[in-house]
């Protein structure tokens, strides 16, 4: 079962964003993995403390893009496979590099500036 102990949400972000954002991650990373079975939806938002209608949102999304099965009284489980994991990889990187690219440039970083604080943050222990 996949696990959100260590999901926190946090920002502007809303909270249903935040979980699909976090399985989507967490497929790329391969900690989530094809068949993984999901908490229920009322065992969810009883361990994040949020409404339930937040987490049916959030699962809604994923059954939407094809990331989840589910039927009414059964469990969920993730849908996976490797060329669907490639495009969420490219998605998720290509928002976050656009969102970044967008700060730096609003900022007055050149490219140049740019690569070497990448180069920079890469090299640091997290």
């Amino acid at each position: 079962m996949i696990t959100f102990e260590d999901f926190r949400p946090e920002g502007s972000l809303p909270v249903y964003r935040q979980i699909v954002l976090y399985i989507k991650r967490g497929a790329v990373a391969g900690s989530i993995r094809n068949g993984d079975e999901l908490p229920s939806r009322r065992m969810l938002s009883a361990l994040l403390g949020i409404n339930p209608n937040t987490v049916q949102k959030a699962f809604s999304l994923l059954e939407e893009e094809g990331l989840i099965t589910s039927r009414a009284g059964a469990k969920s489980f993730m849908t996976l496979d490797e060329e669907r994991l490639t495009q969420i990889r490219n998605d998720l990187l290509s928002e976050d590099i656009q969102i970044i690219t967008s700060a730096l440039r609003q900022m007055g970083i050149t490219k140049e500036e740019a690569l070497a604080l990448i180069s920079r943050f890469w090299e640091e222990p997290r």
